[in-house]
């Protein structure tokens, strides 16, 4: 096994026992004409976790992707997403099954909600046939994403099981420090969407100087500061160069000096994303 793909290796253990790469590949805003061959070329890098979600329109070539790359299925982690306007009971489960047949798989490896909807009210519907689904075995582990504390406090209320992971926007300039803390105290793990802060970062001085030091880029920089905090990363590019260059940051480490400098970066209006309590529709 090459040195990238020991470093890919690198794995996070959920709370239900299973596991994953912390390292991921995420494929919003990729392309669906071009998706399957930059999953693919992902996997063939070295990648061994490809995110996506019904939403973005490329389960489909994705599952292309999966099988052209010639790598096992029982050795890549597949996570999917539920979109808003399916929370229902049934609706839930047939958004499920649409997926899984996009995606030409019998199973994933984690469905996530992919926002609570608050104003609809339906996330607990949701999730109560997430955990249906999850004990059919068809996904192995299930999650959320970008639900606050009193989301995730009212599904263990109401059901008693917490999700695995909340995939959450998360990058310097906007930490979720008290979130953070919640899913460490519940041992749910965070996983960071938009981790690279959508590019807006390159110049920053304070990551611009620690990437110097180090000899490295300044996105290697901020996927090593997610590494450290225990996140779950999926980084984004269609690029294979960058590809390569996001698995390269298991070999060195920050100091805590720089990781108190990166820290010193959030921002209480550094959110990019929409607000989870607002956002509501958007038809898939």
């Amino acid at each position: 096994m090459s040195e990238t793909m020991n470093n890919v290796a690198n794995t996070v253990t959920f709370h239900d026992g299973r596991s994953a790469p912390r390292l991921g590949f995420g494929t919003w805003q990729v392309d669906p004409q071009v998706a399957a061959r930059v999953v693919e070329t992902a996997l063939q890098t070295g990648y061994r976790s490809i995110d996506t979600a019904a939403i973005y329109g490329n389960e489909k070539e994705v599952g292309q992707g999966l099988r052209q790359s010639g790598v096992a299925r029982e050795d890549i982690f597949v996570a999917t997403k539920l979109w808003n306007d399916r929370h229902g009971h049934d609706t839930a489960r047939e958004a499920f099954n649409e997926s899984l047949e996009k995606l030409g798989l019998d199973y994933v490896d984690l469905y996530l909600i992919h926002w609570p909807v608050p104003k609809d009210d339906r996330y607990v519907e949701a999730w109560e046939t997430l955990i249906q689904l999850r004990d059919e075995g068809r996904t192995k582990s299930i999650g959320v994403c970008n639900f606050n504390v009193n989301h995730l406090q009212r599904l263990l209320d109401e059901t008693g099981v917490l999700p695995v992971v909340n995939q959450i926007e998360l990058h310097p300039r906007f930490q979720q420090v008290e979130l953070r803390e919640f899913h460490s105290e519940h041992d749910i793990v965070t996983e960071a969407w938009s981790p690279l802060g959508r590019g807006r970062l390159w110049d920053e001085p304070t990551l611009v100087k620690i990437a110097g030091k180090h000899g490295r880029s300044v996105a290697q920089v901020l996927l090593r500061w997610h590494l450290q905090l225990d996140n779950m990363v999926i980084p984004k590019t269609i690029t294979p160069s960058r590809m390569l260059e996001n698995l390269n940051c298991f070999d060195f480490s920050l100091s805590e000096e720089d990781m108190a400098a990166i820290a010193a970066l959030d921002t209480p209006d550094g959110r990019d994303g929409p607000d989870p309590e607002l956002f509501r529709t958007m038809k898939k």
